[in-house]
């Protein structure tokens, strides 16, 4: 068993490679102007820098606890990579501002010493603003993968919508939206990439069907440093596959299946993952964090009858 294992790790640092990349990454920045001191209104899809002091938890959080650890992880993460994913806050008394969405970031944040935090804030109560703004953000041309995939984490979050909603609202096709919203999932190195060009949304999308974060990144590291194109990636993973390195996941999902994870998503902040094989079978699983989440959940099937 032992062999098995020196061989299989020679078969990884010849198929991935040791030498450090960092030099190629800085931390992702956003050049809005910073909110402290502006006076005209702020369009609530753009995205602006407020001082960390100015920005409040909600008291309303039903999440009370955080882990330690995965918030050092975060926090990390943030210092290398800057905050992938913007808060999102609304405006209080006294020039303050409270948080909506994205405490556990700006809690990293704080961890990381940031004293700016990049953030989208929500001033209006009108829910058909709000949407308005977020559908005009998506149709500019020049948003990365990220971006996008953030925006139509907002409609759905912020505007109570599933995903078919959403789909209509920005003339997508639900399946593409659902792919867009799958690259949030990837680890923070492979999203900071994505965001500032270092991998298509090609590679993303192949990433996306190997299961373990870690190596997803080294799989990343691979891709910037040699300049793998996609099939290449592919044939790289293909070759992990054969030995054993590495497992995998269909990158698609009938349009049925996709459903599902709309449906069911919105209820557990989209926390929900779903494997099939080509058969037909396969498992779900939903993440939770807290019980009104269930108990939400449990009340929309009641109400449904089902």
């Amino acid at each position: 068993m032992s062999r098995d294992q020196r061989g299989l790790g020679r078969g990884l640092g010849a198929l991935l490679g040791d030498t450090d990349i960092s030099s190629l990454r800085k931390p992702v920045g956003y050049v809005n102007k910073e909110i402290a001191g502006a006076r005209e209104p702020q369009d609530t899809s753009d995205i602006l820098r407020i001082p960390v002091d100015l920005i409040e938890p909600n008291p309303f959080q039903p999440r009370k606890s955080f882990d330690s650890e995965a918030l050092d992880e975060l926090a990390e993460s943030i210092r290398t990579f800057g905050l992938i994913q913007p808060v999102t806050v609304r405006r209080t008394a006294g020039g303050r501002f409270q948080i909506i969405s994205g405490e556990r970031r700006y809690k990293a944040c704080r961890k990381a010493g940031m004293d700016m935090i990049p953030a989208y804030i929500r001033d209006a109560n009108d829910q058909g603003m709000l949407e308005m703004a977020i559908v005009e953000n998506i149709q500019r041309e020049n948003l990365d993968p990220i971006e996008l995939a953030m925006s139509y984490q907002r409609l759905i979050e912020e505007c109570n919508l599933t995903q078919e909603q959403m789909a209509s609202r920005v003339g997508k096709k639900r399946a593409s939206v659902t792919n867009y919203l799958r690259l949030l999932k990837l680890p923070a190195k492979v999203q900071h990439d994505l965001k500032v060009g270092l991998l298509s949304v090609g590679h993303a999308k192949v990433l996306l069907g190997v299961e373990d974060p870690s190596l997803q990144e080294r799989l990343c590291d691979s891709t910037v440093r040699e300049g793998l194109s996609v099939r290449q990636l592919e044939s790289r993973i293909r070759r992990l596959l054969s030995e054993g390195g590495a497992s995998s996941q269909p990158d698609e999902l009938p349009d049925e299946y996709s459903r599902v994870l709309g449906h069911i998503g919105k209820f557990f902040n989209n926390s929900i993952s779903l494997r099939r094989s080509p058969g037909g079978k396969g498992t779900m699983t939903i993440r939770f964090s807290s019980d009104e989440e269930v108990s939400r959940f449990l009340k929309a099937l009641d109400e449904a009858n089902l």
